[in-house]
């Protein structure tokens, strides 16, 4: 079933945010003063473009240049941004992302921490502009308020997940320097005020594209209730079921789309998957580059871009080699071969599945990253929402938290589900999956590649649940998921790959570090540990 979605609300959300974004920069700065009291009486059809300000902050948080999105494929075994003849070694910045190098100077976590917060902020303003009447809304004011609140949340979830132990801070006009929470209180907030905002929370689907509804909600509570044992070390397997239940058996609609490419182009937001997007725009509300940092400088003869991009990033040789050659997905995620001219249909490049190392590639070395589908005369931010909870991901929690429940057939059904669509057209036989192959190792040869492409090292045969790990590799790749998920398996801590082997202080690297500048700025705060630079 398609899902009718208001696109009016995307576009409420991009252009109303691109409006107050530069005020959303300035954390010391009040938006809505004077002006708004003395001349705005919003009703319901002007929440939109109250909350649309704090929904902008996530743009440049989620896809933007070394943000978000880096960090979690960067510090991880899927993705890389090797040194390349027109540059790319920038200080070494992407060797210590890959090799967990990174101290508490780096930019990439501290762009996380100052976007989380500047998000945060945002959210606190307005509500207190509310509650203080500068903003008099009197039409579903609780309802605002709640939907505020899970946007805060989730930013602190976003904290939570990379930080660990944060300031909370809710109060806007609070100017004194917050004190430190524990990784278990910041937690608890989150989980607590999603569960309390829920019931208040709209269940309508088709007009909430990009905001928080109840199924947004009680997606990212289930993923906080996957990681639980990594955040509290406390498992949390059973809720993550129920909160997934919700989802599935509450009537929203949500559906697998037919096509796992719909999920990702130019026009995704019409995609029944989605639950909880990003939303971006060519010009109204940039910030998607991925295809910039991701595609030689040649491929814009490929979409008559109207950029030039820059040709970092691209896959780990080791993790495209365990794809099935009939997988659909590896085509829909991953550019690879020759690379043709729109006009005169003659290759101008031709990506290979070869890197020889971090410290130099050439121009076409590495399949690049393909799943966010160009738009013939792209500019140099694409069109392409962001899908950051989607009912794929919904399915897949669920199955992940069977099978470590000892319900491995169980899962085996929601995996195959997942799968139909990969094989449908090609031998869907591959599509079936059973309980007992969950229950093996990873197809992923770990270890340290040599420059002839060969591997030295341990593989992934002892990785416990290891072929569902490959499972989400293979669905979620070059989603920001991989991070997280390899510090769940345990693969994150112990493995090498590429040119990275496991830390002296392995263990310490599933934080990042507490920022240099806000350690200066602010004597309450303590490192994390195994930070001492």
């Amino acid at each position: 079933m398609k899902i009718n979605r208001n696109y009016t609300i995307k576009l409420l959300v991009i252009g109303l945010a691109s409006l107050g974004l530069h005020s959303c920069l300035n954390l010391d700065e009040e938006v809505y003063s004077e002006v708004v009291a003395s001349n705005f009486n919003p009703t319901e059809k002007d929440i939109p473009s109250i909350i649309a300000p704090v929904y902008g902050s996530f743009r440049g948080l989620m896809m933007g240049w070394q943000g978000y999105f880096d960090t979690q494929e960067e510090s991880a075994d899927i993705i890389i941004t090797p040194a390349r003849p027109n540059g790319w070694y920038d200080g070494g910045t992407y060797l210590r992302m890959h090799q967990h190098n990174w101290t508490s100077l780096q930019w990439q976590p501290t762009n996380i921490w100052q976007s989380a917060y500047r998000s945060i902020t945002t959210a606190n303003r307005v509500m207190s502009q509310i509650e203080e009447g500068e903003i008099p809304i009197t039409e579903q004011k609780e309802a605002v308020m709640a939907e505020l609140r899970a946007a805060r949340a989730f930013a602190y979830y976003l904290l939570l997940d990379n930080h660990g132990n944060v300031p909370i801070v809710t109060d806007f006009k609070d100017v004194s320097l917050p004190e430190q929470k524990s990784r278990k209180e910041v937690y608890d907030f989150v989980v607590g005020e999603l569960k309390e905002v829920m019931p208040m929370l709209s269940e309508d689907v088709n007009n909430t594209y990009g905001q928080f509804n109840k199924w947004v909600v009680q997606t990212l509570l289930a993923k906080i209730y996957l990681n639980s044992e990594v955040y509290i070390g406390e498992a949390a397997w059973q809720e993550c079921i129920e909160a997934c239940d919700a989802v599935i058996m509450g009537g929203a609609g949500y559906t697998l789309d037919d096509n796992y490419a719909d999920i990702f182009n130019w026009e995704n937001h019409n995609s029944p998957e989605i639950i909880f997007a990003i939303p971006y725009d060519e010009i109204y509300g940039t910030g998607n580059t991925v295809h910039m940092k991701t595609l030689d400088p040649l491929s814009r003869f490929v979409y008559n871009m109207q950029a030039g991009p820059w040709g970092g990033n691209c896959a780990v040789p080791q993790f495209i080699n365990t794809y099935d050659p009939n997988d659909t997905r590896l085509g829909d995620t991953w550019l690879l071969g020759p690379q043709l001219h729109a006009s005169t249909g003659e290759p101008v490049i031709t990506y290979v599945n070869k890197v020889p190392s971090m410290a130099g590639t050439e121009s076409n070395q590495g399949a690049r990253i393909g799943k966010y589908a160009i738009k013939p005369g792209a500019t140099g931010s694409l069109d392409n929402d962001y899908p950051m909870l989607r009912y794929a991901d919904v399915l897949m929690m669920k199955a992940e938290a069977l099978l470590r429940t000892g319900r491995a057939d169980e899962a085996a059904l929601l995996v195959t589900e997942v799968r139909q669509r990969a094989f449908r057209t090609t031998d869907p036989s591959k599509a079936v999956v059973t309980g007992a192959e969950l229950l093996q190792g990873s197809s992923y040869q770990y270890g340290i590649q040599n420059e002839d492409g060969t591997v030295t090292g341990e593989g992934g045969g002892d990785i416990e649940f290891g072929r569902f790990l490959d499972e989400l590799g293979w669905e979620f790749a070059a989603e920001a998921h991989r991070r997280q998920d390899i510090i769940r398996f345990g693969v994150f801590q112990t493995k090498s790959w590429f040119n990275h082997s496991p830390h002296a202080q392995a263990d310490t690297r599933t934080l990042f570090p507490i920022p240099n500048d806000e350690m200066n700025k602010n004597p309450k705060l303590t490192q994390n540990p195994g930070y001492n630079d």
